[in-house]
């Protein structure tokens, strides 16, 4: 486990790319790196949302009821509608190579949602694109 992102790979995450250096920073204190292996259940259905994902490199499968719904790579991220929403999650997430992640726990994503507003628009038009994709498939 490590902590200090790093501001120029935060940068290049899609929901933080609009934020300033000063915000960068501060949300780089809120992130834990992990690396993980493939294989790994990052997330399981229906149980308490703790907190936010962000891939930094790797993929890994988002799955409900044993079905695959999505794959999410680096730029991407989940475990934001358990947090929003305060329900258990609704899939799971499990590694499908070695991975690295960025990790904001409850606490720190609902201060960073407070500090930086901004941030709901795209966490907002994220979540309705999954929506809207689950609606298709």
């Amino acid at each position: 486990m490590r902590h200090r992102a790093g501001n120029e790979r935060l940068a290049k995450i899609p929901l933080f790319q609009n934020l300033s250096a000063k915000q960068l920073a501060a949300v780089d204190g809120l992130v834990t790196t992990i690396d993980v292996a493939a294989g790994r259940e990052l997330i399981r259905q229906g149980e308490t949302g703790r907190e936010f994902i962000v891939v930094v490199a790797g993929e890994a499968e988002v799955r409900r009821d044993g079905h695959v719904l999505a794959v999410r790579g680096p730029g991407t991220f989940f475990g934001e509608t358990a947090l929003l929403l305060d329900r258990p999650r609704n899939a799971s997430v499990v590694a499908t190579t070695d991975m690295t992640i960025e990790v904001i726990d409850r606490q720190a994503f609902r201060q960073l949602l407070h500090d930086y507003p901004d941030l709901h628009a795209p966490l907002l038009e994220a979540t309705a694109e999954r929506l809207a994709d689950l609606d298709e498939s």
